[in-house]
């Protein structure tokens, strides 16, 4: 891989190969919501094993506590917080307490994965509901990105959790998947923003990775694998994309989309049939 173009030269200061060391995480905080289960917590869970140190929030106390408590026992440095990602001002609290409280007193890697949503026709969902899912979604995603920039320096990754909901329809998840649609499009407009900082901006799209939170949203479709051209994942299966965005082995990648979802999004309307065809 030869090295990163700087105003149209090599910059002489990169080394010219990609290195294993690449993907190490060591001496880098990372930021991840939602970390008590599911993506966010697979997601921590392999930064810790590339030697990052975490600060992890979500509202489930008592499961963020348990994949802190593994983490520690492991040697792993995390410093947790139980909050609403929709709560700007506890947010910003929380934020900028971290560099006095973690060892770089910095923040390099930010992973703005929590959200939820509920199934609904678009005219049966309650105002409440609507800004629900505005908040959780989107406006979380603002304020986490907002309060951590200031705090970090250049090299820094934010990683943004969107879903396959951004790129097709999504009847019955009409506000939730417009709110992914918009927060690809904002990964998209601060990787620019944010380039003379030297801080990069991308975001993972996943779907056919079974966590707790979708237990009850796959709505009347009994074989929903048949549409996946590698059949369901696990959330482990996010980590290795995760890894790569919040490491210098993606140095050079800012503003983009990594589709993690078993070839979901390329079928779109296909299905595969039990014989491998795809009518």
């Amino acid at each position: 891989m030869s090295g990163a173009l700087t105003n149209g030269a090599p910059d002489a200061d990169r080394p010219p190969t990609l290195t294993p060391d690449a993907f190490r995480l060591d001496g880098r905080t990372a930021v991840v919501t939602g970390a008590a289960r599911g993506l966010g917590e697979a997601i921590a869970r392999s930064f810790a094993q590339f030697g990052a140190e975490l600060a992890m929030c979500d509202r489930n106390a008592d499961g963020l506590s348990t994949v802190a408590d593994d983490l520690r026992s492991q040697g792993v440095a995390v410093t947790t917080a139980v909050l609403d990602v929709r709560d700007a001002d506890t947010v910003r609290e929380w934020i900028d307490g971290l560099p006095g409280a973690v060892s770089n007193k910095r923040i390099d890697v930010v992973v703005n994965n929590a959200g939820g949503t509920f199934h609904s026709p678009f005219l049966e969902v309650s105002d409440r509901g609507r800004q629900s899912l505005v908040d959780e979604n989107f406006t979380s995603v603002a304020l986490v990105t907002s309060a951590c920039v200031p705090h970090m320096t250049e090299g820094g990754s934010i990683i943004n959790v969107t879903s396959v909901e951004a790129y097709r329809a999504a009847p019955g998840f009409a506000v939730y998947g417009a709110m992914k649609a918009a927060v690809e499009h904002l990964t998209r407009s601060l990787a620019l923003e944010l380039s003379d900082r030297g801080i990069r901006v991308n975001s993972l799209a996943p779907d056919a990775l079974p966590t707790p939170g979708d237990a009850d949203l796959l709505v009347g479709d009994d074989d929903y694998g048949a549409k996946l051209a590698l059949g369901w994942g696990a959330p482990d299966d996010i980590c290795g994309a995760a890894v790569f965005l919040a490491s210098s082995a993606s140095r050079f990648v800012t503003g983009t989309t990594i589709h993690v979802d078993g070839g979901s999004d390329a079928a779109r309307g296909w299905r595969k049939t039990p014989a491998g065809w795809w009518p």
